[in-house]
């Protein structure tokens, strides 16, 4: 018995000695215990959990080397491997995730639109239920701070940039006609439907370096990866129809949609300030396809459409008008590929080309343009951890333009440019702690054209100020060719350059978020010429400059009033440029130094009804009045504009639409034209430049045919 007894107490013996305690204190960064952090050998069931102190013991019979970890939510998970032994009075200090929702944002001078976005500012609902955008992307950015009222014109121009300085890709390709072509106070489209795209994002400024050729302002446009089901749309309106269909089989994916426009019923309706001849008749088709891999996902877009019309317009030179035609065609193919290679490697890449041919007769005058432009980029993506990323990539932008202008005194003349631009570029994305992070990158560029290799730094740096809100700084160099409208006649110039300097502050909680922005642009190399109009006999030089400085205020609220959503985006704007054919340097015509956007959505239950409104206010924009001493010399009265829509749901699936642009009709003047000689007083005379319609109202019929039933095109509208 005393054996047994003996040969018990030596094995309770051995079991003890060959435990060992594992005991240490976890704390976060500044020292601070954390309660509940998961502490536990891998691989085993050995562990315990912190308590109030931060404190944690536990045993293991584990021997030799193991390897502990340490867990807790917001924070990064952290691994010791030593032996055993060794994990004894042990102080852990745990850093913040960086991933984590509440962590810093870098945003300043961009906008995010889209799910996935940590801070969005507009959703892609928004897209195209913004009344005064009538379905446009474009349109509905206008409402953001920073843009310009240019009524008249329909692009983006953004913090004093002329709208060529703006540049648009889709899946990070370049787009090199984004905007079907129109005539002098006749606003323009996006030539994309925004059904197609579930992301955007807007740059106002102070970009990443993977962007060039845009001396202002970058919009990013996304298409959907992965369609959730299959459906057609089929649309009927007061100006055309459209229709669309998604199938899906396997890993493989395809959407397309068609459109066709003809304003020639409406214009019998509602007549307008031009002479008709041919109203405006436009086809577009666009098609996405997609395929997933294992581990990517590739995506091919293409898209296709002719415009034509003929109308004769007032000209107070002219006593008949000013006759102009146009015919267009325009094709743009987009491949895009996303792949994770490997461990923390992404690779992703594309190509684009874009042909355009357009045909312009301006009275005896015709003009024939024909453009072919490429774009390639590659990018490769390397996570080295969640505090440090690293980007970097080379690209190819190639541009074919001719041109063909005759008249009746003038056989055809051919002129044009063949422009090749290689990019590198490179970027790192350093998260020092949740609250503080820089991006920071540089990027070279290289014209064949001019023989010029240019360096653009590029800097942001954002720090969190409270749980809910952050201030952020971006600094960045900029550079662009002159235009098509300069090259074709004259390629002895350098690219022109700007320098960007934005302060940024932003305050998100539920529901609700606030941004104000200040910002100060600095001009130069710009291209003057001394003609009114850019020809062959045109002296060309870079000695133009500039200047743009202001503030962007924008509030969104979707919570405070139920069923309710709206923002306010106001822009205040001092600028000044001397180039083209400038005399001195002075406010362009493009630019209103006050911007104001409200835009309101409301949901009626009882009437199964979205109503939303939308106002625009703008402060007049500069002219020349030759009977005046100066160079834009006056000022427009000010824009206004209330527009107002109503989606009615007939069923879950069909929807009866309305708008008005300009309800009130307000009576706006986008400048005047004066006559090239004085009457027998000595004056100028001149007449106003009003829009072609102080109004324009859209009726339509929105049809979904989907699997679930559910879906509507209320996004589409």
């Amino acid at each position: 018995m005393k054996f047994l007894t003996s040969i018990l107490i030596f094995l309770i013996s051995l079991s003890v000695q060959a435990q060992t305690t594992i005991h240490g204190t976890v704390t976060d960064s500044k020292n601070q215990p954390i309660i509940g952090a998961n502490v536990y050998l891998e691989g085993t069931y050995d562990g315990a959990s912190t308590i109030v102190d931060g404190s944690f013991s536990f045993s293991t019979t584990e021997t030799g080397e193991q390897t502990l970890i340490i867990s807790f939510v917001s924070f990064e998970t952290k691994s010791i491997t030593k032996d055993v032994s060794a994990f004894k009075d042990l102080t852990i200090v745990l850093r913040d995730d960086v991933n984590t929702l509440d962590a810093v944002v870098i945003s300043a001078g961009t906008f995010e639109a889209g799910d996935n976005s940590k801070v969005s500012v507009l959703k892609p609902l928004d897209v195209v239920t913004t009344a005064s955008a009538l379905g446009d992307f474009v349109g509905a950015l206008q409402t953001l701070p920073g843009t310009t009222t240019v009524s008249e014109d329909g692009r983006l121009f953004v913090r004093g940039g002329d709208a060529e300085e703006t540049q648009i890709f889709i899946d990070g390709i370049r787009v090199f006609t984004p905007y079907t072509p129109t005539t002098n106070n006749i606003p323009t489209r996006g030539r994309y439907s925004p059904f197609l795209f579930d992301g955007i994002t807007f740059s106002t400024g102070g970009y990443s370096a993977e962007y060039g050729q845009a001396l202002s302002s970058v919009l990013e446009l996304n298409t959907i990866n992965q369609p959730d089901q299959e459906k057609t749309d089929i649309g009927i309106m007061t100006v055309g129809a459209s229709i669309g269909n998604t199938q899906i089989w396997g890993k493989n994916s395809l959407s397309v949609n068609a459109t066709y426009i003809n304003l020639a019923p409406y214009l019998e309706i509602f007549d307008d300030r031009n002479d008709w001849k041919k109203p405006f008749e436009g086809a577009a088709g666009e098609a996405v396809f997609r395929h997933k891999t294992d581990n990517g996902i590739l995506k091919l877009y293409s898209a296709f459409d002719t415009t034509n019309f003929e109308l004769v317009q007032e000209d107070i030179n002219l006593d008949n008008g000013l006759p102009f035609a146009l015919n267009n065609q325009n094709l743009y193919f987009n491949g895009s590929y996303k792949e994770v290679l490997g461990t923390n490697w992404t690779l992703s890449g594309g190509l684009s080309y874009t042909y355009a041919n357009g045909k312009i007769n301006v009275i005896d005058s015709k003009i024939n343009t024909i453009q072919n432009s490429v774009h390639a980029k590659v990018k490769l993506k390397h996570r080295f951890n969640n505090r440090f990323k690293l980007n970097f990539g080379i690209e190819q932008f190639t541009t074919k333009f001719d041109e063909t202008y005759n008249d009746q005194f003038v056989d055809d003349i051919t002129y044009g440019f063949n422009n090749n631009i290689t990019g590198a570029f490179t970027e790192a994305d350093i998260f020092f702690s949740k609250n503080l992070a820089l991006k920071a990158g540089l990027r070279a560029e290289y014209s064949a054209l001019f023989d010029q290799i240019n360096i653009s730094p590029r800097a942001s740096l954002a720090y969190k100020t409270g749980s809910k809100s952050q201030l952020s700084l971006a600094y960045g160099s900029f550079y662009q060719q002159p235009n098509s409208d300069i090259l074709k006649f004259n390629q002895d110039l350098q690219a022109q350059q700007a320098e960007h300097f934005i302060l940024n502050y932003q305050f998100n909680a539920d529901g609700k978020i606030f941004r104000a922005e200040s910002y100060y642009k600095k001009y130069s190399d710009l291209v003057k010429y001394d003609t009114d109009f850019t020809s062959f006999d045109t002296n060309y030089n870079n000695l133009g400059s500039g200047f743009a400085k202001g503030i962007d205020l924008f509030w969104r609220d979707n919570k405070s009033i139920k069923n309710v959503d709206y923002w306010v985006s106001y822009s205040w704007l001092d600028t000044k440029r001397d180039y083209r054919n400038y005399p001195i340097s002075a406010q362009p015509n493009f630019a209103n130094t006050h911007n104001l956007s409200v835009v309101g959505k409301y949901w009626i239950e009882d009437w199964k009804s979205q109503v939303g409104l939308s106002y625009g206010f703008a402060s007049g924009r500069t002219y020349t009045d030759p009977n005046q001493s100066g160079f834009l010399n006056q000022k427009t009265k000010n824009f206004n504009s209330l527009s107002l829509n109503w989606a009615y749901l007939l069923s879950p699936q069909k929807i009866l639409y309305f708008s008005v642009n300009n309800a009130l009709g307000f009576k706006n003047i986008n400048g005047y034209q004066y006559a090239d000689s004085p009457d027998i007083n000595g004056q100028f005379n001149r007449r106003a430049l009003r829009p072609a319609a102080d109004q324009f109202f859209f009726v339509g019929f929105f049809w979904t045919i989907s699997e679930k039933g559910t879906d509507n095109q209320l996004d589409n509208l």
